[in-house]
């Protein structure tokens, strides 16, 4: 369930300005919803974790926090960012 520091670099490259950039909207976003679907598939198999369940309740939460966020900013890099992301069917 947890991610590991290769992964989180991985994504912190791709989505940020650099390996360190941790802290932008568009890293933590990434870093979410890699975590949910983690915990999504985790919830799949064993469907009576509710804490977890709990816990991916709120990351959905904060995720769309930072994603109103983008989308008041700057309604352009979040389209790219969801799409990037594939977040919206």
């Amino acid at each position: 369930m947890a991610i590991d520091a290769a992964s989180k670099e991985k994504i912190f490259n791709k989505f940020g300005k650099s390996k360190k950039d941790t802290g932008s909207v568009f890293s933590q976003v990434a870093l979410f919803t890699e975590r949910i679907t983690s915990l999504t598939d985790h919830l799949k198999n064993n469907r009576k974790d509710f804490k977890t369940q709990r816990s991916l309740q709120l990351m959905v939460g904060k995720r769309r926090k930072l994603l109103d966020y983008l989308k008041r900013k700057d309604v352009v890099s979040y389209r790219e960012l969801v799409k990037k992301l594939k977040l919206r069917r």
